[in-house]
């Protein structure tokens, strides 16, 4: 596949200035376009790249396979793909729910290119192991979540949406979340959705050597801050800030706040 292609495909989007390279990822149900207000803090000193996985955004649904995305394996390989076509090295992968553990994945294979990490309210697992972990949900629960995906996909939309956002979300930012979840096509919706909610990579982050700042927001419906602690716990080169706000979103309810985290972080030797 030719670099005009994977572009394409994935709908990469190239802004901002200077030597260091940051690339966002987005989060389940969501596109790149969620990233707007912390991009446009950050990119006039950094050089920007941000995607929509394949099946999000304005990304290339024909390029969709249930097979590839089934697990986060290949939504790895999407950022991958697009580190490789455009020969970048030394980027910072700044991923957002689900994507921190993508993001882990692709630095893991491709240590060459992403030499720094950002997890914006991360979780390797979203199901209870107790007593050890606390994960946030029972199985049951989320195989209800999935069924409800299949008997009335607007009113699973409506539901989840301001669970994730949280109570300081104005209404337009849920009502924002919401459409991205209803214009995500059902399909893509529910494969993607298996792939987050029943994953488990709490073994692998040991593999990760890749120095990561994990934010962590103090009140998170979808991700306690047991497991944010337990994120950089695990992982080799691990930093947590749990920062006194609410919400799964932080990058959109506290940009200035994330900003300046991410900003600490690059800036540290």
């Amino acid at each position: 596949m030719s670099d005009d292609s994977i572009q394409a495909r994935n709908n990469v989007s190239i802004s901002g200035r200077g030597e260091q390279v940051l690339m966002f990822a987005h989060g389940f149900g969501c596109d790149q376009n969620m990233w707007r207000a912390l991009i446009g803090e950050l990119k006039n000193d950094y050089r920007i790249v941000a995607f929509d996985y394949v099946g999000s955004g304005k990304s290339d649904l024909s390029a969709f396979n249930v097979s590839r995305y089934a697990t986060l394996d290949g939504y790895a390989c999407d950022i991958t793909d697009i580190l490789d076509e455009l020969n970048l090295v030394n980027v910072t992968l700044v991923g957002h729910s689900v994507s921190a553990m993508i993001g882990m994945l692709a630095a893991t294979r491709a240590p060459e290119r992403i030499s720094k990490l950002v997890m914006v309210c991360p979780s390797p697992c979203y199901i209870n192991d107790l007593p050890d972990y606390e994960g946030g949900f029972e199985r049951d629960d989320l195989e209800e979540l999935i069924d409800m995906m299949d008997k009335n996909y607007i009113g699973w939309a409506n539901y989840l949406a301001p669970l994730v956002m949280g109570g300081r979300a104005d209404q337009s930012t849920v009502e924002e979340l919401t459409s991205s979840f209803c214009s995500t096509d059902p399909l893509v919706a529910k494969t993607f959705a298996r792939a987050t909610f029943f994953s488990d990579y709490r073994e692998l982050m040991a593999d990760c050597q890749t120095p990561t700042l994990v934010l962590q927001s103090r009140e998170d419906s979808l991700v306690p801050v047991s497991v944010g602690e337990f994120v950089a716990a695990k992982l080799p080169h691990g930093n947590l800030r749990i920062l006194n706000t609410q919400g799964h979103c932080i990058h959109m309810t506290d940009p200035a706040l994330t900003n300046a985290e991410i900003r600490s972080f690059l800036g540290a030797r």
